[in-house]
């Protein structure tokens, strides 16, 4: 019973920071899950931690992984209106898949390089090679994670959830990335 008064409270202050400051409090759940993703990683690879890629996953979490989808499920919403449009998680989950998932991948992939240092060319040569395999399996594997977001998660609650998701999906992210960096040095 002691355990779950300091459970409830950490619960009860995110919720009203989720309301007061949902960007904020958006972008500081994903800073925390980009770097214990980029720390997993890393220990779950034996090596030891670099700082660059945890900087990288946080600062781009903290900068763009809380707003843009924040944003992007508002407007999902307002393009597809449960109450007016026929079979509207179809269509978000599709618009979703097929247009925002691949922008945000490619936009991931490109943001996470320079932010650990490297310049506009190695950026753009990661991106060319990590970015068709990284989309297929974020396609494969985060298909049934949206489609359940979409259909059975609050709104509010929906860049919670992904973050969550996310952290599976930054670990993955994170060992390809650095994969592809060994093969190249």
């Amino acid at each position: 019973m002691s355990l779950s008064k300091p459970i409830m409270k950490l619960l009860s202050s995110y919720f009203q920071n989720l309301y007061l400051h949902p960007i904020r409090t958006k972008s500081i759940t994903s800073c925390v899950v980009g770097v214990t993703g980029s720390v997993a990683s890393q220990l779950l690879d034996g090596g030891r931690i670099r700082l660059d890629p945890v900087l990288a996953f946080g600062l781009y979490g903290l900068l763009f992984g809380g707003s843009i989808p924040h944003f992007f499920y508002g407007a999902l919403e307002g393009l597809f209106p449960e109450d007016v449009v026929a079979f509207p998680i179809a269509k978000q989950l599709l618009f979703e898949r097929l247009l925002f998932a691949p922008f945000m991948q490619a936009f991931s992939l490109y943001t996470l390089a320079r932010f650990e240092g490297k310049n506009h060319a190695a950026a753009l040569k990661q991106l060319q090679v990590l970015y068709w395999p990284i989309l297929q399996a974020n396609w494969r594997w985060l298909t049934i994670f949206q489609v359940i977001n979409l259909a059975f998660v609050p709104s509010m609650l929906r860049v919670l959830f992904m973050n969550l998701v996310g952290l599976g999906w930054c670990i993955f992210l994170a060992t390809k990335r650095r994969q592809q960096s060994q093969k190249k040095e």
